[in-house]
């Protein structure tokens, strides 16, 4: 059955959304029907048509199969079920991503880092998890699974975000991270792990495909921090929101996203004074 859509806040997805709803909408037109007439050759109410035709009802793949056999269009319906299944990836609520546990989130996006060759991330709240340590990553997926997660599965979890780190160390990949100053002391898993990670931190910024910034505490601050984001090349931007994951694919919201980051990058120090920036939490911890 249809579902009511949910506003992701993203043009992506509700650009991707119109677009399956204008290609559906042409089908029921090459075919000569009024949309009264399509609902009464799918057993639906009439509002129903009109409503998917508009984009305000996300049709499922069921809907799609009839919608097609009405219009005597069935070639179309692997295409346009297809199209569905992208328009649902663009905005996945965090209940559904991981109904069945934190590990097989982790494992579905282990094809897009392999073939990523320049990685953005920016970070308000923790260091991103290509450079966290093995403690550290825990914690927070710890802190994930506590607040929303029914199916532990936390050490399965660590593990693959841990080997998914070797694209740090293989392949011809360029790597940018930008963090807070206030992510350098925000506590997570007890002051054993936070000491680990900021020693990690010291040994991963020396990398030669890596940029390590941190945006130091200012009062002058021309720019205020936004969602944490990841770019991958000039492909794709994902975004991890309160309520679920966005994935961004529109050329003019990636290059949105990728102007902030250069924004924020400018706000950023480097080499020894981002090191001087951790050796202060570190000390501050010893």
């Amino acid at each position: 059955m249809a579902r009511t859509v949910s506003v992701s806040g993203s043009s992506s997805a509700q650009a991707a959304r119109q677009v399956l709803a204008d290609r559906l909408r042409e089908l029921c037109r090459d075919a000569g029907l009024e949309g009264k007439q399509l609902a009464q050759a799918c057993g639906w109410h009439a509002s129903k048509v009109s409503r998917i035709m508009t984009g305000k009802t996300s049709p499922s793949a069921d809907d799609i199969r009839a919608w097609c056999r009405a219009c005597g269009a069935e070639d179309q319906t692997d295409n346009l079920v297809a199209s569905l299944r992208v328009v649902e990836g663009m905005w996945v609520e965090w209940h559904r991503m991981e109904r069945s546990g934190l590990k097989q989130a982790q494992e579905s996006v282990r094809e897009l880092y392999e073939r990523t060759r320049r990685f953005r991330a920016y970070s308000p709240g923790f260091v991103p998890g290509l450079i966290q340590t093995c403690g550290y990553t825990e914690a927070v997926l710890r802190a994930v699974q506590q607040r929303r997660v029914a199916t532990d599965d936390v050490a399965d979890a660590v593990a693959v975000r841990m080997e998914r780190q070797r694209v740090l160390h293989e392949g011809n990949h360029q790597f940018a991270f930008l963090m807070e100053a206030t992510v350098l002391a925000n506590g997570l898993g007890g002051d054993e792990v936070q000491a680990e990670q900021l020693e990690h931190l010291l040994t991963v910024g020396s990398l030669p495909n890596v940029s390590l910034g941190v945006v130091p505490k200012r009062t002058n601050r021309t720019r205020m921090p936004v969602e944490g984001f990841w770019i991958y090349d000039t492909a794709q931007d994902n975004v991890e929101l309160v309520s679920g994951h966005l994935t961004i694919t529109q050329p003019r919201e990636v290059a949105a996203y990728a102007d902030t980051f250069a924004q924020l990058a400018d706000l950023a120090v480097y080499g020894a004074q981002a090191r001087a920036l951790i050796t202060t939490a570190l000390d501050a911890l010893r």
